[in-house]
């Protein structure tokens, strides 16, 4: 008979399984957190979704996007969002929560992997469309300064795709987003940061304003990991940028300015006729 003196062990995390366009899709429970689950493509975690929280971030570098999103604008107002790279609709469901009435277009590769996502994690009356599609060629397909937010947050095989780092797609993303508006890049790299830097002088080489979010152990290229690179026309907020990145769970250093130009000193901008994907993670990286 049990000892009811001993605690019961934890229950195994639930699993939902489907094969999906590019592969399988696992879709595990969060032991810690009733309504929330870990979405596993091909072995690789893209995105961490509390329904029951929709403004719980579980990831270190989604943490540091949602900060940006906090500083584009005023609290509550809404703002005009592209996501290219869908996962579970973390980000959206975050902009959706903190700035109600947002419209926001979701760019999602896999239909199969929507489906699943709708199906099992469904994001009702929160303004946010979801379509299927390579995020490049939809994307030129928007209207001129249609954006006030454009996030880039694709991965295939745990790789950003080549045509997504070039200086012809960040163009397009400039064209996209209007005068005042932000463009963040999920950008993964390790140990010299040489894809890193070079995807700051490509972005760079387009917007005058730069900023760039990560760990310091990171930075020091003591680890693989995720930075965030943040651009506009017009001046980020750092200061503020700063504070929250100091104070979150996962602190990170942000870089602008002088600092931004010095990391990336030496790199040349990437076009479409040289550009490679991002680099391969080592083994066990996302989830691996």
């Amino acid at each position: 008979m049990p000892d009811p003196a001993r605690p019961a062990p934890p229950l195994a995390p639930a699993v939902i399984r489907a094969e999906i366009d590019h592969g399988r899709a696992e879709l595990v429970g969060d032991p810690e957190r009733p309504l929330a689950w870990t979405l596993l493509v091909n072995g690789t975690a893209q995105s961490h979704v509390d329904l029951a929280d929709p403004e719980h971030l579980e990831f270190e570098y989604v943490r540091r996007i949602g900060h940006v999103v906090d500083t584009i604008a005023p609290p509550t107002t809404p703002v005009r969002a592209v996501h290219l790279g869908g996962g579970a609709w973390t980000l959206p469901r975050y902009v959706a929560a903190t700035r109600p009435g947002s419209p926001q277009l979701v760019v999602e590769l896999d239909a199969a992997l929507i489906d699943l996502v709708a199906a099992r994690l469904p994001a009702d009356d929160t303004g946010i469309d979801v379509v299927s599609g390579d995020a490049r060629a939809l994307l030129a397909t928007r209207p001129d300064a249609s954006a006030e937010l454009l996030v880039l947050d694709v991965f295939a095989g745990a790789r950003t795709p080549a045509h997504l780092t070039s200086a012809e797609f960040v163009a397009d993303v400039r064209r996209v987003l209007a005068p005042d508006g932000v463009y963040v890049a999920n950008v993964a790299d390790g140990g010299a940061l040489e894809f890193a830097r070079g995807q700051i002088a490509t972005v760079g080489a387009q917007f005058p304003e730069l900023a760039v979010i990560a760990a310091p152990d990171l930075l020091s290229g003591r680890r693989f990991g995720n930075l965030v690179l943040v651009a506009a026309d017009r001046p980020l907020p750092v200061a503020d940028l700063t504070r929250r990145a100091a104070g979150d769970p996962f602190r990170a250093r942000v870089l602008a300015g002088p600092a931004v130009a010095t990391l990336a000193k030496g790199a040349a901008v990437r076009h479409d006729r040289s550009t490679t994907p991002s680099p391969v993670p080592p083994p066990g990286f996302f989830g691996q």
